[in-house]
């Protein structure tokens, strides 16, 4: 018997709608970014975009467990010398885009490469309880009830 690829166009890619609301950050990145990978599914190839369109909403109600959220700091570079900036989590939180916690996160978590890059753009993330994928039918996906330890309270 012979190992199973899957093609390209064989793949069938489903709508999951995930909310965020109380979930931990890494819990919840971990798992979407299994399904965004498609691990979860038996015809699972390592070089093919197989994984599903995932939506999640009320990012900004993500919690981050211990101190993190007052120490965790986020750095990016501006291409000039001496140009590393810094942000700390609370900052992003309060700011004006909120997502972009589970945003990176997530990102971090796929591969690098033309691979990677085209599994996250099957990633939406808004902040609010709106989103405008309604018609695609996206099947619930409670990441709560995986584990108990998935859930916080603010």
């Amino acid at each position: 018997m012979s190992t199973f690829s899957a093609k390209p166009a064989d793949v069938v890619k489903d709508w999951v709608i995930v909310d965020a609301n109380g979930l931990v950050v890494g819990r919840a990145a971990s798992i979407i970014a299994l399904r965004l990978r498609g691990k979860h599914k038996p015809t699972y190839t390592p070089h093919v975009d197989c994984g599903d369109f995932v939506v999640v909403v009320n990012a900004e109600k993500v919690v981050l467990t211990g101190r993190k959220r007052e120490r965790k700091v986020y750095y990016h570079h501006t291409g000039y010398i001496g140009g590393i900036k810094e942000r700390t989590a609370k900052s992003i939180l309060e700011g004006r885009f909120p997502e972009r916690i589970l945003e990176k996160a997530i990102e971090r978590m796929l591969p690098r490469g033309p691979l990677g890059r085209r599994q996250l753009a099957s990633l939406r993330v808004y902040a609010g309880p709106t989103h405008p994928h309604e018609a695609q039918k996206p099947q619930p996906l409670d990441i709560g009830v995986m584990n108990r330890k998935n859930m916080r309270s603010a």
